[in-house]
């Protein structure tokens, strides 16, 4: 339920901030009232970015997809980290 959440979330603010960019560069404005929704999914893009850099590289140091990895971890996050580790446990 995490996973499709998550892919749902990250997804919307990738439309959130394409439509951001749309705006700034045909000098419109978004509703004010958003500013506090696109700070927090900036926030999240990073965070989910950098999660998603991190699967990469251990995906690659363990000779394994790292662009396969790497997707998936930036759509669900912290749960993709924690499934690609435990695969190592295993």
């Amino acid at each position: 339920m995490i996973k499709i959440i998550s892919t749902i979330l990250i997804t919307s603010a990738i439309g959130l901030e394409l439509w951001n960019i749309y705006a700034v560069l045909n000098h419109n404005q978004i509703p004010s009232s958003l500013n506090l929704i696109i700070w927090f999914e900036r926030f999240a893009m990073i965070a989910h970015l950098i999660e998603a850099a991190i699967a990469a590289f251990y995906a690659s140091a363990k000779n394994k997809m790292p662009i396969k990895y790497a997707a998936y971890t930036f759509f669900v996050g912290t749960v993709g980290l924690i499934e690609l580790f435990a695969k190592e446990e295993e």
